[in-house]
């Protein structure tokens, strides 16, 4: 049986769809305004907006785009990470990414993280497939950085990390112990409760 308090494939899927889709649109605007800024005719952007192709004698424009779509992916997906543990798509489907510790990401884990994309990717993209198959729903990027996607509307038992909590430390819930007594929670004081006699109990 699945366990759902990690991340599955298929939230992860369609949280990274949402989110390349914004980089596109962003991507699209810049692109368009660098034509403009090139001077271009209408016609030729026209032709492009028609077409997919650009005109001819823009081919040193075609590689800063495509080195600004990189570095415009690297700040998008590190500064989410780092600076809220999710981006707007694991927000939408109830995500966030800390680090196996329990710990928040930090702005550097977050960076090796996208690196770890970079490597996740190109083998017919089996770093991300490995996500449906791992038991902790670690892509090999996940692994790489120390992380894990966890789901925000459940809490982790069996010393799990759970979602960050308010002070942005992700807390280790213990499961019930073996005497059926709730769990303890760590960081916190708990009066001893009161024993039921025998027949009296209410």
């Amino acid at each position: 049986m699945a366990d759902k308090r990690f991340g599955g494939f298929w939230r992860r899927l369609f949280a990274y769809l949402i989110d390349k889709f914004i980089l596109y649109l962003i991507c699209l605007i810049l692109f368009l305004v660098g034509l403009l800024v090139m001077e271009l005719d209408v016609g030729a952007i026209d032709y492009f907006l028609s077409s997919g192709l650009l005109p001819n004698g823009t081919g040193s424009f075609t590689l800063t785009y495509i080195v600004a779509m990189l570095l415009m992916d690297m700040a998008y997906f590190t500064w989410f990470h780092g600076a809220a543990g999710r981006t707007p798509g694991k927000m939408l489907f109830g995500l966030r990414v800390i680090q196996t510790s329990g710990d928040p990401l930090t702005f550097g884990v977050a960076f090796l993280r996208w690196v770890g994309y970079l490597i996740s990717g190109p083998l017919f993209f089996l770093g991300f497939l490995w996500i449906a198959f791992d038991g902790r729903k670690q892509g090999w990027h996940d692994k790489i950085a120390a992380t894990l996607v966890v789901r925000t509307g459940y809490e982790a038992d069996g010393g799990v990390p759970a979602p960050a909590s308010k002070t942005g430390r992700a807390e280790l819930i213990p499961a019930a112990n073996s005497s059926g007594s709730p769990p303890i929670l760590p960081g916190r004081d708990h009066a001893p409760l009161p024993q039921q006699h025998a027949g009296g109990g209410r």
